[in-house]
């Protein structure tokens, strides 16, 4: 007997949560030059200040603690403010917070990896694998290498855990990416004076959290309703302040296009909004960022969201394939797919991934579907050499399709429509929509791909309802006794459980809506009577013959 394939438990679907935090961006023009000129001073001393501050707390490690907070406040408020001071000491939390956190998965991937190694070491070289576990390497040279590997994962995996364990990280201010740069020019397409440029200004600090309760919500960045910027310079610099209070006012002013109205009734209440100031150095052009929080709350219950039916979305490396569905898990329509490109720059490919997303909502939004069904798709896990082996274009294939952006940027745009968006276990939706669903929606005028019939898969899950068409027929005889054969049928319809009218009636009753008569020539009884029926109808007689 062959042996049941045993399948992995499948996590309910759930209603994503809103976005929880709002960020709106303006350019600062018409700045003159002594405005530059005093943002730049002040950036670079504050960028001083939060480049030893961070080198202080990963000194401390694990022994920081609330005291240790409080002394770096006080050390840094004496050369600038105390609320300077206490924006830089919470952004280098937040910095340790995230390197600590990044140190762990590195951690988790070099254990995955360790223990694929040694599994297929373990194996006799040339053992072929299953769809469960990959076999053995395929020669003796190979087989070399990989533990040389082992080898080289195991001291990087120690070396990590000790850090992790001494509470030691290792962060770049300015990014790891652009340092690296720096060693091969050629390559960036920078000169040495350009790259220096951009370092400074990556590392600078011109940034304030808002505060409740004070004028327009920020006493460092304050920005009025129409539009006026002042700055609260530190102690050191008040010399440049150009108004009361040791601040300096920029001649730009800012108009927010984007949410203008909603930041306007922050400010106006004096709620908390946060700033920042930032300069693009290729571009040559300065900017200012708010933002703010929002209660975290769940913009549609999933109930209301399923009531009108589903839009099943299925993620792949150029496109998204959606299908609309009914509520009851019935395809309506044909598949649609939104396609994108993610070759290029870091700019391109978000705005290639905001268009696609843009022409999504808007097709469900003229569908009357208010929810998106999406896979909860996390590759962490699979991004690991040793797990896939040669087959590099796999791995590039993962490792390219941005799912943590894409998710984080498709609920905070679908909060905007009024779209709920429900994510669903990714198990067997590719594998299981194919096998229900490709063959019978395919026609003449329609052709079904893989990741159509994912997209249905998905959305079915998303409602509530199983992937395959139909249930098991009954065991013991062929009527509904045993329970209903179809799933597509809600327990609400009227007559779902009925017997299904004789195929005698029909026929009778169609030929009673056309008036058409029946007549053929047969050597049987002239009255039949049909033992499905418990009516009696009789055929006309003979026609006569010559």
């Amino acid at each position: 007997m062959a042996e049941t394939k045993k399948l992995r438990t499948i996590d309910a679907p759930f209603a994503a949560l809103g976005p929880s935090g709002v960020a709106i961006r303006d350019r600062l023009k018409n700045l003159t030059p002594e405005d530059e000129k005093v943002l730049r001073v002040v950036g670079e001393h504050q960028g001083r200040l939060a480049s030893r501050d961070l080198r202080t707390r990963c000194e401390a490690g694990n022994d920081h603690d609330n005291d240790a907070w409080a002394a770096r406040k006080r050390d840094l408020t004496e050369q600038s403010s105390s609320r300077i001071a206490g924006a830089i000491t919470k952004a280098t939390h937040d910095q340790y917070g995230l390197a600590r956190r990044c140190l762990l998965a590195h951690i988790q991937n070099l254990e995955a990896g360790i223990r694929m190694l040694r599994h297929r070491l373990s194996q006799p070289i040339g053992e072929k694998g299953t769809k469960r576990a990959p076999g053995g390497y395929r020669s003796k040279r190979e087989w070399f290498h990989k533990s040389r590997r082992l080898d080289t994962l195991e001291h990087r995996l120690e070396v990590a855990r000790a850090d992790w364990a001494a509470g030691c990280v290792r962060v770049v201010r300015g990014g790891r990416k652009l340092l690296k740069s720096r060693h091969n020019l050629a390559a960036a397409q920078l000169t040495g004076p350009q790259w220096r440029e951009r370092w400074e200004a990556e590392r600078w600090f011109l940034a304030a959290d808002g505060e409740s309760g004070k004028r327009f919500g920020n006493e460092t960045i304050r920005v009025t309703p129409d539009g006026e910027i002042s700055i609260k310079l530190p102690a050191p610099l008040a010399h440049l302040a150009n108004a009361k209070h040791g601040r300096y006012v920029l001649a730009s002013k800012v108009a927010f296009a984007h949410r203008g109205r909603e930041w306007a009734d922050r400010i106006e209440l004096n709620r908390a909004v946060a700033y920042r100031i930032h300069y693009d150095v290729a571009r040559d052009r300065w900017y200012l960022t708010a933002s703010w929080t929002r209660p975290v709350v769940q913009t549609i219950p999933l109930a209301t969201a399923r009531a009108k039916g589903m839009v099943g979305v299925d993620t792949n490396a150029d496109h998204f394939a959606a299908y609309r569905l009914d509520r009851h898990g019935n395809p309506v329509g044909d598949p649609h797919r939104f396609h994108y490109d993610l070759s290029g720059s870091a700019d391109h490919r978000d705005a290639q991934i905001r268009h696609a997303l843009t022409r999504l909502l808007h097709w469900t939004t003229r569908c009357g579907a208010k929810a998106i069904g999406l896979e909860n798709l996390d590759f962490a896990a699979e991004k690991i050499r040793e797990k896939h082996g040669r087959r590099t274009r796999f791995r590039q294939l993962i490792s390219g399709m941005p799912t943590g952006k894409l998710k984080a940027r498709l609920v905070s745009m679908a909060a905007e429509h009024s779209v709920a968006i429900v994510a669903v276990d990714p198990a067997y939706t590719s594998m299981w929509g194919d096998q229900h669903w490709r063959k019978p929606l395919t026609s003449k005028t329609r052709k079904m791909s893989r990741h159509d019939a994912a997209g249905i898969a998905i959305g079915r899950r998303a409602l509530g309802h199983p992937i395959r068409r139909r249930t098991a027929p009954p065991q013991h005889h062929q009527s509904d006794g045993a329970g209903h054969r179809t799933v597509q049928a809600d327990r609400s319809v009227r007559a779902r459980e009925e017997t299904r009218r004789p195929v005698t009636e029909r026929a009778h009753d169609a030929r009673r809506r056309t008036g058409t008569t029946r007549t053929r020539a047969t050597s049987a009884s002239n009255t039949v009577r049909d033992a499905r029926s418990s009516e009696t109808w009789v055929q006309d007689s003979l026609p006569d013959t010559a």
